[in-house]
């Protein structure tokens, strides 16, 4: 059989592209292989006179390049994999091919499949296949009610999954990561790396040669240095027929455990959930209503320090039983919890199974607060005037006009909360922009109901944001010279206002910068700035794709770096030269600019993945094979950001986060509370 793969759209692609109605599309769609069944049935009436003798008048044998492919699909030759959402897309094209009479291979993206598992089983021939993400979500309308349960709910009902990547929006070279996040919400590891070997093998019609170890098949083979599920598993070697791809690789010694499959938690009840709730279960947290809760059986306990992240107690080893937590606040750790269990007390005990507390993390980078679904504008705050590409209106102060995050927020976003309920309680978010200059960020709760709410907006200014990148237009020597003019002579009005206190040193200058030239030209600057001021700035690099190049040069200036995302990727030219990192060299990013006193954060560059901070900050612990304690880890994403954002936060008013079963670093780990000192709460999930 001849396998091509045949891409179909349905539902808001086409109509985006094609301004067309989803009646319009699939009218399209069955006009077309109406055509191709009438083509079809003219070559098999041809053949059938051909192979009877009757040879005169036959003529040439009916053909249409046009309609070449779509015939061979109704003749079963050709694939059909399906681009498509929704419950009603679904729907129309599984009665098409029940019309038409070819099977579909699989549906990809396919949001709504785990909602209507019924449904797929009633398309032609077989079952198809579904091709998703694991969190990848929410960006546009279709895939609101997407799901991390899909592939398990899948998975139940006997459908096959494959996990995919979007290359460049979830990038390829990381396409385990997804199997690994399905497999962390409940798809059991056979088939988690079924997802992503012989499930994707079998869709393409290609599992006669790859996706299994078998004699006889193509010797494409991986081994990797823990177990495939494990977080941050990493090739030792890659042999492509058969031949040897890395030379001299850096292996990352990991822990023995690692070699075993991963535990993950139960998630049965969020599941069922998914399900009953049509993909919209409520997030909101419960807030205990107790005096006084007690975790017990805690592992460890992390705080939050002047300068860092410090591990407080291993219970582990001195054999304590746990915290009490009041009004928000540990109040004892250790032996003296037995002394809080009095009767009649209001007393709510919570059980962590070998758990452990650390400081809560922070999201920077996705635009957490300013939108709910990325492609639909009333949902968006949208994007600020920018005085490099045109006049900004005079009622807003003309071009010294500064935008402020804060007064945009949204608050009760669904990947805020699913943020909060991942142990991400705050974010800092600075204004949406196209190119040049954004505004001043803000620092919120992303577990609040509303701004009016106590504690939900924690620092209404942080930093001033501005982005100097190859836009094309204006000039990166354009760019710079704005930013030269404005901190040398601060305009009246607002911006000249936030400058000066850029200038005092009260708040962070944050520029978004990938390029290492760019990087470089900024260090000139703030040395510039500084000789001619008398006075240092602070300067926050963010993005930083090739910030490696200068961690000498960085660390010697004081310039702070956000990297975004965590494991770089060269989205285009600037971000070319990264760092990739093991097994292909001993240091990434982060160890290379850590080594060199580099102050360094981790962020986030889409909103859904804010959500998975935790896996970033353990992924950049193991990376570092050694170079990077646990403590530092967890600062990346939290009190490193704070300190670079211009976030001034006292060290007691900061969130907790208690897991059940592990650490933030284990995937058996399940964020299951949430300490607030400064709302004097503890929320449960």
């Amino acid at each position: 059989m001849v396998n091509y793969l045949c891409p179909s759209l349905s539902g808001e692609n086409p109509s985006r592209v094609y301004s067309d109605t989803r009646m319009d599309t699939i009218w399209a769609f069955r006009e077309a292989y109406n055509k191709a069944a009438q083509i079809k049935k003219q070559q098999d009436d041809f053949c059938a006179r051909a192979e009877a003798g009757d040879f005169e008048g036959l003529g040439d044998f009916p053909h249409d390049l046009k309609w070449e492919a779509l015939v061979d699909v109704l003749r079963g030759r050709v694939k059909v994999n399906i681009h498509c959402y929704e419950a009603v897309d679904l729907d129309a094209l599984v009665r098409l091919s029940n019309e038409f009479k070819f099977p579909i291979a699989a549906f990809h993206h396919a949001m709504e499949t785990y909602l209507v598992p019924d449904l797929l089983k009633k398309a032609y021939g077989n079952t198809p296949a579904v091709a998703l993400f694991a969190t990848n979500a929410r960006y546009k309308r279709e895939a609101y009610r997407a799901s991390e349960f899909a592939p398990k709910i899948l998975a139940e009902h006997g459908i096959r999954v494959t996990m995919k990547s979007d290359h460049p929006v979830l990038d390829s070279r990381h396409l385990l990561y997804e199997a690994q996040q399905a497999h962390f919400y409940g798809l059991p590891d056979n088939l988690a790396i079924a997802a992503v070997t012989s499930n994707s093998a079998e869709v393409m019609g290609m599992g006669h040669r790859i996706g299994y170890l078998k004699v006889g098949w193509d010797a494409d083979v991986v081994i990797w240095d823990s177990h495939p599920l494990a977080l941050g598993a990493t090739p030792v070697q890659v042999f492509i027929d058969g031949i040897q791809q890395l030379y001299d690789p850096y292996v990352i010694s990991k822990p023995e455990a690692f070699q075993e499959t991963p535990k993950v938690p139960n998630f049965d009840k969020e599941a069922h959930e998914a399900v009953k709730y049509q993909g919209l279960p409520p997030l909101t947290p419960k807030t205990s209503s107790a005096e006084t809760v007690i975790f017990t059986n805690v592992k460890s306990v992390f705080t939050r320090s002047g300068a860092g992240v410090r591990k407080l107690f291993s219970f582990e080893e001195k054999g304590a039983l746990g915290d009490v937590v009041r009004s928000g606040k540990i109040t004892c750790s250790g032996q003296c919890v037995k002394d809080h269990f009095v009767e009649n007390a209001d007393v709510l005990v919570v059980d962590l199974e070998g758990g452990s507390i650390f400081p809560a993390l922070v999201s920077f980078g996705a635009p957490l607060g300013l939108e709910a679904i990325n492609q639909e504008p009333s949902t968006n705050d949208g994007n600020v005037f920018d005085p490099l590409m045109s006049p900004v209106p005079s009622i807003l102060g003309g071009d010294s006009a500064v935008v402020r995050a804060v007064d945009g927020l949204q608050y009760n976003t669904r990947d805020a909360l699913l943020a909060y309920r991942g142990g991400v309680t705050t974010a800092i978010t600075a204004p949406s922009h196209r190119k040049f200059f954004s505004g001043l960020s803000t620092m919120f709760s992303t577990g609040a109901s509303h701004k009016l709410e106590e504690g939900a907006i924690i620092q209404e200014v942080t930093g001033l944001h501005f982005s100097v990148r190859h836009f094309g237009s204006p000039s990166v020597s354009t760019q710079i010279a704005v930013l030269r003019r404005l901190l040398l002579n601060p305009p009246e009005g607002d911006l000249g206002e936030q400058l000066k206190l850029v200038l005092q040193r009260v708040m962070p200058l944050v520029v978004e910068a990938h390029s290492a030239d760019v990087i470089a030209t900024l260090i000139l600057l703030k040395k510039e700035i500084e000789y001619q001021k008398g006075f240092s700035i602070k300067l926050t690099v963010t993005g930083a794709s090739e910030a490696h190049l200068l961690a000498k040069e960085l660390g010697e200036a004081e310039v702070g770096v956000i990297l975004n995302p965590p494991r770089l990727f060269p989205h285009v030219w600037e971000d070319v030269r990264i760092l990739a990192g093991p097994p292909l060299t001993e240091h990434n990013a982060i160890t290379k600019l850590v080594a060199e006193n580099v102050t360094v954060g981790i962020g986030n560059l889409e909103i859904w993945s804010a959500r998975s901070t935790r896996f970033d900050v353990a992924w950049a612990s193991l990376e570092a094979d050694g170079k990077l304690s646990k403590e530092q880890a967890i600062a990346l994403a939290s009190k490193n950001l704070e300190d670079l954002l211009g976030a001034k936060i006292d060290d007691e008013e900061t969130d907790l986060v208690a897991t059940t079963s592990g650490d933030l670093f284990e995937l058996n780990a399940k964020v299951v509370a949430v300490v607030s000192p400064k709302r004097a709460s503890v929320d449960l999930f």
